[in-house]
């Protein structure tokens, strides 16, 4: 796969070399869609934004790591008015590609989700962050700032949906398993590697980042920026290619995460940790 490098000292805050050579692919952006064609996540993410979201006089929806469009696309034709961010310019050809075949208009942003001042506060009464695409942000202090933005865009009673991958989910998985323990071990004696940092090929990119986090620490950074948890919808996994059992706590059992979140004023955060939450980072 071909696409601009840059030394880690030129990239932006927050983005790893990986993440920096995935946006920048045009191979990647192209085959997006079909490469995930079959993906059941991305029926139930819309499907919990559609059922939480408020009409389209809310204000704008805000689509933060559009991808190729596939949320501000189906909202622009709900009649919200749509702004699509995203870091890579590939992505966003794809997604005004898209909007013009449905006929809608959706406004696209080039930018880094770490560096949204650009934007004014309280014009969002919707915003999402699908797809981990918050993981691919580093290190914490980074995604932190990251939804401190949202809770600025976001006007009183706005809504924020955000997925984000299970750590603990590696244990259905001997690799994963071993990769455990190795970055536990690597994040406790090592100065850049966080627990939940991963590094592996993904799709032509030979070092692709991702944080993937616990139940509790998602919930923690989103309370540091003041976005109050409605509600935790779990992404069904399976481990070792079967469905895990009903006994197994959600917090282990999950694939990942759905948060539905509103501003801290208007919402005060929940008091009873999900099962689980008790776990270390």
């Amino acid at each position: 796969m071909s696409s601009p490098q840059r030394p880690s000292w030129q990239l932006p805050p927050g983005v790893p070399p990986g993440a920096w050579e995935y946006a920048q692919s045009r191979t990647v952006a192209r085959e997006y869609d079909q490469h995930f064609r079959d993906e059941p996540l991305f029926e139930l993410d819309l499907e919990v934004v559609r059922r939480v979201a408020p009409g389209p006089e809310a204000g704008w929806f805000v689509d933060l790591g559009c991808g190729t469009g596939r949320a501000a696309v189906e909202f622009a034709a709900r009649g919200y008015r749509t702004l699509a961010v995203d870091l890579s310019v590939p992505m966003l050809e794809q997604t005004a590609r898209k909007a013009l075949a449905r006929g809608v208009t959706v406004h696209r942003l080039l930018a880094n989700l770490v560096q949204l001042d650009c934007l004014r506060d309280q014009v969002a009464g919707v915003c999402v962050c699908l797809f981990s695409t918050l993981g691919m942000i580093r290190p914490r202090q980074n995604r932190i700032r990251v939804l401190q933005h949202v809770h600025r865009l976001l006007r009183p009673g706005g809504v924020f949906v955000l997925h984000v991958h299970n750590r603990w989910f590696n244990l259905w998985d001997r690799s994963g398993r071993w990769w455990l323990v190795k970055n536990a071990l690597e994040s406790l004696f090592g100065r850049d590697r966080e627990w939940g940092d991963k590094c592996y090929p993904y799709r032509g990119v030979s070092r692709m980042f991702l944080h993937v986090f616990s139940l509790g620490e998602i919930r923690r950074d989103l309370r540091r920026a003041r976005l109050a948890v409605q509600e935790v919808v779990p992404v069904p996994g399976h481990g070792r290619g079967r469905r895990l059992p009903q006994w197994i706590p959600p917090a282990l059992r999950a694939a990942g995460w759905l948060l539905v979140c509103r501003r801290g004023e208007d919402f005060p955060p929940a008091t009873t940790p999900a099962s689980g939450e008790a776990l270390p980072d």
